[in-house]
């Protein structure tokens, strides 16, 4: 991308957390009440089960660690690759359309469920979901946009208000980005129980096409400026 790119990085961050959060509302209603981007209440839904000695529940909680934990390794080895100081650099790219492939996988095979999969095919989709979610955190946190994940927004929130105490040299673009990401992780969610709900055989498709959007955009970016 262009180095005026930094609007252009901000709002394919946005795209990034309007995925996760749909694919967190999909795996809280469709995968047995786990999320699969968001790590932190992943955790608390593993230490609830274990302490209510729910073994399933803490299966597929533990599915989707390992799984995020795969996705972090895969994106660092990709994104973490990159040099220079470019708002959006190439590795990035690439570790998104990885990320990208292992939703379309996850589409697929929640499709060929028939939109109501068993035990096995419930874990298959866990790790689907949280690698790819995996490689996405770990690609955002090598663009560096302060304050910001797209997978998680307890950080952002907290960013977002100590920012807003701190005082006004510190709010300007970051904290309007910061609101933004909440508010869209939230959208991502509701659209997505909305979906669930109407018509479940499409729900994976909105995590797809938003990170594909977000990989071809990058990359048209990218061919842009070589040329």
């Amino acid at each position: 991308m262009r180095n005026d790119g930094a609007a252009g990085r901000d709002t394919m961050v946005l795209a990034l957390t309007w995925a996760a959060g749909s694919v967190d509302a999909i795996g809280y209603l469709a995968l047995g009440h786990v999320f699969t981007a968001n790590m932190t209440g992943n955790t608390v839904l593993l230490g609830l089960a274990l302490g209510q000695e729910q073994g399933p529940a803490a299966v597929r909680s533990l599915v989707a660690l390992a799984g995020f934990g795969a996705g972090l390794v895969i994106g660092a080895l990709i994104a973490e690759r990159a040099r220079g100081g470019e708002p959006w650099p190439a590795a990035v790219t690439r570790a998104i359309a990885v990320e990208a492939v292992f939703l379309a996988a996850f589409a697929a095979a929640w499709y060929l469920t028939g939109s109501d999969p068993g035990s096995a095919e419930v874990h298959a989709l866990i790790a689907l979901s949280a690698l790819a979610m995996g490689i996405q955190s770990a690609a955002v946190r090598r663009l560096d946009v302060p304050g910001v994940a797209t997978t998680y927004v307890t950080g952002t929130l907290t960013s977002m208000v100590t920012g807003l105490v701190a005082g006004p040299r510190l709010r300007a673009r970051g904290m309007r980005l910061q609101g933004l990401a909440l508010l869209v992780y939230g959208g991502g969610a509701m659209v997505g129980g909305l979906v669930h709900a109407r018509w479940p055989a499409l729900v994976t498709a909105l995590p797809l096409v938003a990170v594909a959007c977000v990989a071809g955009a990058a990359s048209a970016g990218s061919a842009g400026a070589r040329g």
